[in-house]
Formats: C-alpha cells, sequence, structure tokens
C-alpha cells in the first residue's frame, strides 16, 4: 500500500484551491437588469436599425464587454427581451363577472400601450419583423402568448360562470377581446382614447363573446 506521509512525520502542505475560469464568473444581475433598462431606453431613443451595443452600454454604464457576456450580439439581446414579454404575460383579472374582468385587462393593457416607450418600441419591432423572420417569431410569440393565456383565463372563468356557453371558440374570442384595442392604440396609433371608448368596448366585446 503507498502512502504520501513524509518519511520525517511532518504533513504535506494543503493543495492551493482551484480558482474558477475567468468564463464562469456570475453574472451580476444588477447589470443585466441596467442593461435590459438600457436596452428598452435606447430602442425609444433610435429605433433597432440605429441601435449599437456601444450605445448600450453608454446607457446602462458599463462596458462593451459587459454586454457582449451576455448576449452575442444586439438582435439576441433584444430576442431575448421580446421572449421575456411572452413569459411574464398579463395578470388574469378575477372579478367576478365577465364584463368587470375585461374592463380591468383593458386598462392595464391600455396603459401599457400608451406609455411612450411601449408606443415607440412596439411599431419599430413590428416594421423590423417583415424584414427579420427570427424578430418576426419572437413578436408573435410574445404577443399571442401574453394575450392568450389571459383571454384563455376570461373565457374560461365566464364558461365556468355560465356566462359564456361550452365549446366556445377560443381564437376567436382572442380576436375580439384583444383585436380593437391593439388596433387603436398600436396601429392607428391614437394619443388618447375617447371618453368612454373603454366602458364600450367592454359592453361590446361581453356581448359578442356572450353570442358565439
Amino acid at each position: 500500500m503507498t502512502t504520501n506521509a513524509d518519511p520525517s512525520g511532518a504533513q504535506p502542505p494543503p493543495r492551493p484551491r482551484r480558482r474558477a475560469p475567468a468564463g464562469a464568473a456570475v453574472l451580476r444581475e444588477d447589470v443585466t437588469e441596467a442593461i435590459r433598462a438600457a436596452v428598452f431606453e435606447e430602442l425609444a431613443a433610435v429605433g433597432y436599425a440605429r441601435m449599437s451595443i456601444e450605445g448600450i452600454a453608454r446607457r446602462a454604464g458599463v462596458g462593451k464587454t459587459a454586454v457582449y457576456r451576455r448576449w452575442r450580439s444586439k438582435l439576441h439581446l433584444v430576442l431575448d427581451l421580446v421572449s421575456a414579454v411572452a413569459v411574464q404575460g398579463l395578470p388574469t383579472p378575477d372579478t367576478g363577472s365577465l364584463e368587470g374582468d375585461l374592463r380591468l385587462l383593458y386598462e392595464v393593457t391600455s396603459r401599457a400601450l400608451r406609455h411612450p416607450v411601449a408606443g415607440q418600441i412596439i411599431p419599430d419591432l413590428q416594421a423590423e419583423a417583415a424584414r427579420n423572420p427570427d424578430i418576426a417569431e419572437a413578436m408573435q410569440k410574445a404577443l399571442s402568448e401574453g394575450q392568450q393565456s389571459v383571454a384563455t383565463g376570461i373565457v374560461a372563468a365566464a364558461v365556468a360562470r355560465g356566462e359564456v356557453r361550452e365549446g366556445v371558440d377560443e381564437n376567436l374570442a382572442l380576436d375580439l377581446i384583444s383585436g380593437p384595442l391593439y388596433w387603436r392604440s398600436v396601429v392607428v396609433r391614437t394619443p388618447k382614447l375617447p371618453k368612454g371608448y373603454l366602458e364600450g368596448l367592454t359592453r361590446a366585446t361581453a356581448a359578442a363573446l356572450r353570442a358565439l
């Protein structure tokens, strides 16, 4: 049997601890969040085509290396952020009635879509999506998954309460719930919704869902 003991009885010196490879360093979450915030601001300020890693890093107060350690390019950065929107989604309202759920959803959504940053970023990314299939896919996923989960929840609750018939077409319900407000806020880009618009939209959508 072999042994590593020193014949003199002295204990061998402890082995030095291995250092973690430089590439394995933990990425600071506060830096990551600062970069994400800077991307939204940079998109709103200059648009996707003119956005650069240099501009993002400068706005976030970090070096370019900090950005590249997290994302390979501005395309991957934007795709990551757009995909995150789909994961987060909107909270499903639970007011106890179909009209109450729709009204709360419309209030939250209209505030989000009227935000100056969203008002500039969404149309710009939609234009870019026409030229870039990767962005188009990410945008479609973010918009459909985020809205679809909420609409499905609203319809399911209405069915359980007997306000909407069972077996309703969920895709058509999604179009009815999400289409009008998105058209008004993002496509037509009405700066301010007319007085009573959300109330009227709520009543009309609820009636349409009941008629399906």
